[in-house]
């Protein structure tokens, strides 16, 4: 099964993250490798920048917050300048900080050096975290979990997370789903997580020491061309699918996501049918940080109501994103927009000969948005370049009038936006008895058109105010109209934007199929 990427994204500004895990600085020493140093037959480099980010899970906290969600950071620090470093941009970005400092250790520190955009050699400065420490960490999540709407555990096997159970426990006692980016061969101190999600290295690893009814123990890990040696990509997607399901099953945990590298991922739960991406990446420059990216959208959109599906569709966009920069790097809502903007302009709405799409749109449900929704997503568009189409109306009973004026509006650009007047609305213009069908109905049947993409409603007789707070491109009415005398025409135009009046199919209207219906009694 393979999805497109959705219409529009949520707001994450609502959903409250706890990351918990291993916490680092990544340093970074760039300049020029022009000569071999004359002490030993390696590259001199004439460092001419130095900076530093939030590594590990730091990392996955500042991904949370870029994409607009709160987020609150647990995990364990040293009294030294790496960690105060940390707690600066941990402030910085919006992180509220709940890092336990650690008097008898060191703060993990990556220093990188890099070369005309290459990494040449990564030095690592660390020491495993104390158990007191780890078990300050367990005894203090339970109270930090109860603000939260999801958890994120970021493992880098650096001690912080080895009490994960207790965390585990904790989380699932308070109703909280729990998303855990692994490390290591033991997947037993993940039991009963919500959503696990290893590169296939890490599961292959796992995956080979699975007693189940699916074929027994296999001993040892299988390393990873037991995935691919000789077998079709079908059969590569099967076998990750068999074992990750026995994997699910034996540690109670609700679903896996095998991260592929230049295979995209996949994501199988133990009930269902599983879903292979592709990957969404162009080009790769530094697969750093590419894993933190996938847990952090994953955690904000499932906190937000997407479902796994389009959680992990959107994660494997935002972590083309993350690979294509230097370092450690937070993807934005900024470049999801764009990126899902490009895909839906291309995959969503190509027609085919019978001039529909040539493949599935977004689901109805993700079309039908709230106006504040509405209006942060049609300033991404026309950002991005696209041309936003904006009409309006009841919309009570669907019939061809109504589907060739919706085609002919949205023929005009790239995205068509319909605002549907609500049911009060609908009885103050046509009277008691009307309309035949609730705007929720209403909704999911505009929905469900490939020629719609983006539904809202609005209460007022007009929605000159909905149309002056959302400004679209081209503003389309239909009828014997003349622009003057279209709702929010004056705003629409004094903005740069264009006003259409379109004709009606002649011979159709609701009207006369209700009067029609009651003749027939």
């Amino acid at each position: 099964m393979k999805l497109t990427p959705p219409s529009f994204l949520p707001s994450f500004s609502h959903v409250r993250v706890l990351v918990v895990g291993d916490i680092m600085l990544d340093r970074y020493c760039e300049g020029q490798a022009n000569r071999i140093s004359p002490e030993a037959p390696v590259p001199a480099v004439r460092v001419t920048k130095e900076f530093d980010r939030l590594g590990g899970a730091a990392n996955v906290a500042l991904n949370v917050r870029s994409l607009g969600a709160q987020c609150t950071l647990m995990g364990i620090v040293g009294d030294d300048a790496s960690a105060h470093a940390i707690t600066a941009m941990l402030g910085a970005h919006g992180i509220k900080n709940l890092t336990y400092t650690d008097n008898s250790g060191v703060t993990t520190q990556k220093l990188r050096v890099l070369s005309r955009g290459q990494q040449m050699i990564r030095l690592d400065f660390e020491q495993q975290a104390s158990d007191r420490a780890s078990r300050q960490i367990a005894s203090s999540f339970k109270q930090a979990c109860q603000d939260a709407d999801i958890v994120i555990l970021s493992d880098y096997a650096k001690g912080c997370l080895a009490h994960c159970q207790d965390i585990i426990q904790a989380a699932t006692e308070l109703g909280k789903p729990v998303v855990v980016d692994p490390k290591g061969a033991d997947f037993g101190k993940y039991r009963g997580a919500t959503l696990v999600t290893p590169n296939l290295s890490e599961f292959a690893a796992v995956a080979g020491q699975i007693k189940s009814d699916f074929g027994g123990d296999l001993g040892g890990g299988l390393g990873t061309d037991f995935w691919s040696e000789g077998k079709t990509p079908q059969e590569v997607d099967d076998r990750i699918t068999h074992h990750a399901r026995a994997l699910c099953q034996e540690l109670g945990l609700g679903a896996i996501l095998v991260t592929r590298s230049e295979k995209g991922m996949s994501l199988i739960q133990r009930q269902g049918e599983p879903l292979h991406l592709p990957t969404a990446a162009r080009e790769v420059f530094d697969v750093t940080g590419a894993g933190d990216t996938v847990v952090a959208t994953l955690a904000s959109a499932i906190g937000a109501g997407m479902s796994l599906h389009e959680a992990t569709q959107l994660s494997n966009l935002a972590a083309g994103l993350a690979v294509a920069k230097v370092g450690t790097a937070a993807v934005t809502m900024d470049e999801l927009w764009g990126l899902i903007s490009a895909s839906n302009t291309v995959q969503v709405h190509k027609q085919n000969d019978n001039g529909g799409p040539s493949q599935p749109g977004p689901q109805t449900n993700q079309k039908v948005i709230s106006q504040d929704v509405l209006r942060e997503q049609v300033l991404r568009l026309k950002q991005s370049g696209k041309t936003v189409v904006m009409t309006n109306g009841c919309f009570d009973i669907l019939h061809p009038g109504h589907i060739s004026y919706l085609e002919s509006a949205r023929a005009l650009g790239d995205v068509l936006v319909v605002a549907l007047n609500s049911d009060s609305s609908v009885r103050t213009l046509k009277g008691e008895g009307r309309p035949v069908n609730p705007l929720e109905s209403r909704s999911r049947m505009l929905g469900a058109l490939w020629c719609v993409d983006l539904v809202t409603s609005f209460d007022e007789e007009t929605p000159e105010s909905l149309i002056s707070r959302v400004l679209p491109s081209i503003l389309v009415k239909g009828g014997d109209y003349t622009a003057e005398q279209i709702a929010g025409a004056v705003q629409v135009q004094e903005s740069g934007g264009r006003v259409m009046v379109l004709d009606f199919l002649e011979g159709h209207s609701t009207s006369r199929l209700i009067e029609k219906i009651k003749a027939s009694k």
